[in-house]
């Protein structure tokens, strides 16, 4: 089943995360509804999953959200899934109702980047949101009834501070429900703030070590209240494994294990 891309933003709406490039010299703008809808209609009629592309599409709004996610079944009936990625920042401007309403309209998934369970860590890597906030947010969203994945950094605390960061961030996504728990690498990209702390000396990147040892610390911590799956798959990952928690953790914990002897 083919998953088309639909731009619904240009740039990203917060564009000051320490560690990512991807948005620096690009001006946020909405994708102009007209442009939306001619993609639509060029599109094929059979489609039936469709992923909206841009930083954090939500940072539209509700009116505009729900316009779009009722043309897109105007003009492609048989879509069964609209998918988005979204930031904690622009999940609050929500309402429960609305967020059920844009549910019930076809949107049926969110990635959300978390990164981390420590306020520490968000404040030093610019996130602009506080664990508290995360936690409201997602819970908000079990409310609502909207799945979303949980999107985590490993790495991203520095040397010495992973076990300590694993442990905070199972803390945090103990406290709701997620469809899936996707796990990536910290990476220093060219020209980020992030770049500029290691290059200072301000930031010391942790060895690959003690980012298998956090991996493995988070899957040990993890006490999911229903079926959730762990995904390290991302390709900035060290390791790939995948699987159900609470079911697979054994299993999980034990390929951790092996590439931790083995580093």
């Amino acid at each position: 089943m083919k998953t088309v891309l639909l731009p619904v933003t240009s740039g990203c709406s917060w564009n000051k995360c320490a560690f990512c490039s991807m948005y620096k010299d690009v001006k946020y703008s909405e994708v102009p509804f007209p442009d939306i809808e001619a993609e639509l209609r060029s599109g094929f009629t059979y489609t039936e999953k469709i992923f909206l592309t841009g930083a954090d599409p939500m940072s539209i709004g509700f009116s505009k959200m729900k316009r779009l996610l009722d043309t897109i079944h105007q003009h492609l009936p048989y879509c069964a899934r609209v998918a988005s990625y979204a930031s904690i920042q622009n999940i609050k401007r929500y309402s429960v109702e609305e967020l059920s309403i844009l549910h019930d309209a076809g949107l049926r998934m969110l990635y959300i980047g978390f990164e981390t369970g420590s306020d520490d860590i968000l404040a030093k890597m610019r996130k602009g949101h506080r664990v508290a906030e995360a936690i409201e947010q997602a819970q908000k969203l079990n409310r609502a009834r909207l799945p979303f994945n949980t999107v985590i950094m490993y790495g991203i605390g520095g040397e010495g501070e992973s076990e300590k960061n694993a442990v905070a961030t199972a803390e945090m996504i103990n406290q709701f429900t997620t469809d899936r728990v996707i796990t990536m690498n910290l990476a220093i990209f060219y020209g980020t703030e992030l770049e500029g702390m290691v290059q200072r000396g301000e930031f010391i990147l942790a060895e690959p070590k003690e980012r298998l040892v956090e991996i493995k610390t988070l899957l040990e911590n993890l006490k999911p209240r229903q079926p959730m799956i762990f995904d390290t798959t991302h390709p900035t990952n060290m390791i790939k494994i995948q699987g159900t928690l609470p079911q697979d953790k054994e299993r999980l914990t034990w390929e951790v294990t092996r590439n931790l002897e083995l580093a």
